[in-house]
């Protein structure tokens, strides 16, 4: 919308060429979205609290601690949403196919998750929506993304004029490319699809996921900035992906935001993010890997969400394999919590943790 009247009017009116830069905008994205969520975040907590009485189901099976978050409500997602699309709405080109793909996807998931928390609340279960039929929706949305990316996205070129459209990047390594054809829709879609999922299996305590995801959100939103600037592109030797600068206003959207919902969600927690926002920001982030081509650097700095979801995965074959369980309880999280860590031990060691995932995977941009 701003961006907007810079382009009709900034001739005229020289003030309005502020709202021609990315780094300006992507900081008023993030004020912006915090404000959102401060000024309609108590309203929201009020209704979800009245309508859903009992609150998020508490996982029987989970540590005897948690029961004490009983009739906490969930659904906080809404909350994030609504400072995240808002923001980007003002602030963002809203010309740009990666901005309208990207909030696809993000709100897309975030009906998805919708769905799983409301059927949660009103069953009074931890049992939610089916997984085969969430996992095929995801994939189907992704899938639809992927497509979107590769056909009607910017001309994506690197220095050399490599075709990057349906291309696989490899951080390290400046020429190592792996051309996917139409299978980038299928790996791009299975990018987005673990994205959404893993961060959704990180949301598990107070604070544990949304500020991994803003660390993400960050290291993602210098990365699109980079991506879409030729100039520092060709510098760091990163493939050029013209138009993914905007996506930089997305990724300041969710720091304001995840910000503004912190404050609500912090110990003790007066509302949970649930399926609702966890599926919405993890998918987000999987589709701008997939779009600024840097869908291997996701699994490094993603690389807490990462460890969560292959803590799953590793126990179910483990038990089905075996009979035997190799941690605790799963996700890691929990794990980490039957050894005695007291919550806010596990949530701010996870922090540390994620922070140095983040800079790792932002360190590929310069070792190449």
């Amino acid at each position: 919308m701003l961006y907007y009247l810079a382009s009709e009017f900034g001739d005229s009116i020289p003030l309005l060429n502020v709202f021609r830069y990315i780094t300006f905008r992507t900081g008023g994205a993030l004020l912006t979205s915090a404000l959102l969520v401060f000024l309609f975040g108590p309203s929201i907590i009020r209704s979800l609290r009245g309508r859903q009485k009992k609150g998020q189901p508490i996982r029987a099976d989970g540590p005897a601690t948690h029961f004490k978050k009983a009739g906490t409500p969930t659904m906080g997602g809404l909350m994030i949403l609504t400072g995240l699309v808002g923001s980007t709405l003002i602030w963002a080109d809203l010309s740009s196919v990666y901005v309208w793909t990207v909030l696809m996807v993000t709100v897309s998931f975030g009906a998805i998750g919708f769905y799983d928390d409301y059927l949660k609340v009103t069953k009074s279960s931890d049992k939610g929506f089916s997984g085969r039929m969430r996992l095929l929706l995801e994939f189907v949305i992704a899938a639809a993304a992927c497509f979107l990316i590769m056909t009607y996205g910017d001309p994506t070129q690197s220095s050399s004029d490599i075709d990057m459209s349906s291309a696989l990047a490899f951080p390290f390594f400046k020429n190592f490319i792996l051309q996917l054809g139409w299978f980038f829709i299928v790996f791009g879609a299975f990018v987005v699809v673990a994205a959404g999922n893993a961060v959704n299996l990180t949301d598990g305590l107070d604070g544990l996921a949304i500020v991994p995801v803003m660390i993400a959100a960050a290291s993602f939103g210098a990365i699109a900035y980079l991506a879409g600037n030729k100039v520092f592109a060709d510098y760091l030797q990163i493939h050029f992906v013209l138009g993914t600068g905007e996506l930089s206003i997305i990724c300041g959207a969710v720091i304001g935001a995840g910000l503004g919902f912190l404050w609500f969600n912090a110990p003790p927690a007066a509302i949970f993010m649930g399926d609702t926002g966890s599926l919405a920001l993890g998918g987000m982030l999987g589709t701008i890997a997939v779009a600024t081509k840097h869908e291997i650097v996701l699994v490094i700095i993603g690389g807490l969400f990462v460890m969560e979801a292959l803590s799953v995965i590793i126990q179910v074959a483990s038990f089905k394999m075996t009979g035997k369980r190799v941690f605790k309880m799963a996700p890691i999280h929990h794990h980490f919590e039957q050894l005695g860590w007291t919550e806010s031990q596990v949530v701010i060691r996870f922090w540390i943790i994620s922070i140095m995932f983040a800079l790792i995977g932002l360190a590929t941009l310069k070792l190449r």
